[in-house]
């Protein structure tokens, strides 16, 4: 039988830093029973994914925009989220983010089924990122 965490809001509060980036963890797969991650993302502004564009085997990855404007590559084409809009990255899809915008992003991120949380995002997560060839860019 498993055992019954407490229901309490944000139980998984933890931020930590990768470079500049900020991720502020909300829910883990130990408060959702393995089902969802939920953290929030701050990028500041004029900042790149310190990391080449690639793909995600094992989960969705679905965002919402809080504040600022994030432009995703997905696939090769980019999408720009701002607040109050959402985008689901199929697994599989190859993508990246660049804040392109004026002003420092926050965005909200579910991460389905739950394979992330503070201890396995600090170190640089395996990328099944595609050759040098095959990658996006983003054209500006």
């Amino acid at each position: 039988m498993m055992e019954q965490r407490p229901t309490r809001v944000n139980p998984s509060e933890e931020t930590i830093k990768i470079g500049p980036l900020g991720i502020r963890f909300l829910l883990t797969g130990d408060d959702s029973n393995g089902s969802a991650s939920v953290f929030e993302l701050l990028v500041p502004l004029g900042q790149k994914l310190p990391a080449p564009a690639h793909k995600n085997d094992a989960y969705e990855e679905t965002l919402y925009g809080i504040e600022g404007v994030l432009t995703w590559t997905v696939d090769g084409k980019p999408i720009e989220v701002g607040p109050g809009q959402a985008l689901c990255i199929p697994r599989g899809a190859v993508h990246r983010f660049d804040n392109l915008g004026s002003e420092d992003v926050k965005q909200l991120v579910v991460i389905s089924p739950a394979v992330m949380g503070p201890r396995t995002s600090a170190k640089p997560p395996k990328s099944s990122a595609p050759p040098p060839e095959a990658r996006p860019t983003v054209q500006g």
